[in-house]
C-alpha cells in the first residue's frame, strides 16, 4: 500500500490544480513555458552559431595548413625520386645543381611531414609518419648506394636506383596520398559544417514562434483580445532570428563552394596534378636508366600524363599556359624516345636532362612552376572563401541570444498587466 502524503501537501497539489486551470494560472503557465523555451532557444542557438565561426578559425589555423604541408609533402618525395634519377644519369659524379636539387627536396620532404603531423595524434596518422618514418632513410640509403656505384661505373647501380624507385611510387607516395586525402577531407568537412543551416537552432525558433501564436489563440480566448503586445514581440524577434540565420546561411553558400568546381576541389585537382607530373618526370627518367626494354615505362609515363592532360583542362581554368606547357613537355619527350630507339643515348640522354631550352628539364620545370603558382594562388583563393564563409555568421550567435532573451522580457512583459487584472 503506498504511502500518503502529508495532508498539507495534499491540500497545496490541490490548491495548485485548481489554480492551473484559471485564467491567472494559465497567463502564469504562458509566461513560463515562453520565458524557458526563448531562452534554451538563444543559448542553444548560440552554441550552435558559435561553431560556424569556430570551424572557420579551424579551418585557417590547423586545417588548411595542415592539407598544404600533406600535399608539399607529396611533391617533395616525387620532386627527390626525379632528382635521383636525374643525377643518376649525369654519369659519374652528378652536377653540384643536381645533387643539391635532391638533398632540397629530402628536406623539404622532412619540414612538411613535420607541418603536416603537427598536433595531430590520432591512431590513423601515426602509423602514416611511423611508415614514412621507416621507408625513407631505406629510400635515401638505396639511392646513395646507386649514386657510388655508378660514380665507379657498375652496372647494379642502375637496379639500387629501380628498386629505390620502386619503393617511392609503392609505399612512401602512397602513404604521403594517404595523408594528404586525409587533410583535405578535413578541409572540404569544415566548409560543410560553415555553409550547414543550424537546424536545431531554426527549429528551436519556429517553435517560439509557433507557441506565440498558440498563446494568443488561448488568451484570446480568456480574455477576448486579439493581440498581446509581448507575445506579439516575441515572435517578432524570433522572425528576425530566423531571417538574419537564412541570410548569414545564403552567404555562406555564397562565399563557399564545397562543389567539384569549388576552391578546394580545385586546389587539391592541382596538386594533384603536379605530383603526376613528377611522377611522369621520374618514369621520363627511368626509361634511359633502365638501358633496354623501354616500353613499361613509356606506358607508364602515357597514363600519368593522359591523367595530367585531363586533370589540367578541369582545373587550369580558361587561358592558362598550362595545357601548352604539358605539350610542350610531350613533344620534348618525344625527341627523347625518338633519339633513344634510333640507338642515340647520349642525344636521349641530353634531351631529356640537358640545359637547353628545347630540353625535357626546360620544359617540365616550366610546367611545374606554373603549377606551383597556380597552387599557390588557388590556395589563397581557398583561405579567402572560407574567411568570408565563416564570416557571414559574425554577430549571428550573439544576435540570436539577445533577440531571445528580449523575447522573454517582451512575454513576460505582456503577460503581466493581464496578471495585474487577477489579482
Amino acid at each position: 500500500m503506498a504511502p500518503r502524503l502529508p495532508e498539507s501537501l495534499r491540500t497545496g497539489t490541490r490548491w495548485l490544480r485548481r489554480f492551473a486551470v484559471t485564467t491567472p494560472g494559465v497567463l502564469v503557465a504562458i509566461a513560463f513555458g515562453a520565458v524557458l523555451l526563448c531562452l534554451v532557444t538563444g543559448l542553444i542557438g548560440a552554441s550552435e552559431l558559435n561553431d560556424r565561426t569556430g570551424r572557420r578559425d579551424t579551418a585557417l589555423q590547423r586545417e588548411e595548413p595542415l592539407a598544404d604541408a600533406a600535399q608539399r609533402l607529396y611533391v617533395a618525395l616525387s620532386a627527390a625520386d626525379a632528382s635521383a634519377a636525374s643525377a643518376f644519369l649525369s654519369g659519374g659524379v652528378e652536377s653540384p645543381q643536381i645533387r643539391a636539387q635532391y638533398r632540397q627536396s629530402l628536406t623539404d620532404a622532412a619540414n612538411a611531414l613535420a607541418a603536416a603531423t603537427a598536433g595531430v595524434g590520432d591512431p590513423a596518422t601515426r602509423q602514416i609518419v611511423a611508415r614514412i618514418d621507416a621507408d625513407l632513410p631505406v629510400y635515401t640509403g638505396l639511392v646513395e648506394s646507386a649514386r657510388a656505384n655508378n660514380r665507379q661505373g657498375f652496372p647494379v647501380g642502375s637496379a639500387y636506383l629501380r628498386e629505390a624507385s620502386a619503393l617511392m611510387q609503392n609505399s612512401l607516395l602512397p602513404t604521403a596520398a594517404q595523408l594528404t586525402t586525409q587533410r583535405y577531407a578535413a578541409v572540404r568537412s569544415d566548409q560543410r559544417v560553415i555553409t550547414r543551416p543550424p537546424w536545431i537552432t531554426v527549429v528551436l525558433l519556429l517553435l517560439v514562434v509557433a507557441g506565440a501564436v498558440a498563446g494568443s489563440r488561448i488568451l484570446l480566448r480568456r480574455t477576448n483580445r486579439l493581440f498581446n503586445l509581448g507575445l506579439v514581440a516575441a515572435a517578432a524577434a524570433a522572425v528576425l532570428a530566423l531571417v538574419w540565420i537564412v541570410a548569414a546561411t545564403v552567404a555562406a553558400h555564397g562565399a563557399i563552394d564545397g562543389g567539384p568546381s569549388g576552391t578546394a576541389a580545385r586546389t587539391e585537382s592541382l596538386a594533384r596534378a603536379r605530383i603526376l607530373a613528377q611522377q611522369a618526370r621520374t618514369d621520363e627518367t627511368l626509361e634511359l636508366i633502365t638501358r633496354g626494354d623501354t616500353q613499361a615505362p613509356e606506358d607508364d609515363f602515357k597514363a600519368k600524363t593522359t591523367t595530367l592532360r585531363d586533370r589540367l583542362g578541369a582545373a587550369a581554368g580558361p587561358g592558362s599556359p598550362m595545357p601548352q606547357q604539358l605539350a610542350r613537355w610531350l613533344d620534348g619527350h618525344a625527341l627523347q624516345v625518338n633519339a633513344y630507339n634510333g640507338a642515340n643515348y647520349l642525344a636521349a640522354v641530353d634531351q631529356a636532362i640537358g640545359t637547353g631550352p628545347d630540353s625535357s628539364t626546360r620544359r617540365f620545370t616550366d610546367l611545374d612552376n606554373a603549377l606551383r603558382d597556380a597552387i599557390a594562388d588557388s590556395r589563397d583563393h581557398l583561405r579567402e572563401d572560407i574567411g568570408n564563409g565563416g564570416d557571414s555568421w559574425s554577430g549571428c550567435e550573439l544576435g540570436t541570444l539577445g533577440l531571445m532573451v528580449f523575447a522573454a522580457i517582451a512575454a513576460v512583459g505582456g503577460l503581466w498587466p493581464r496578471l495585474k487584472e487577477f489579482l
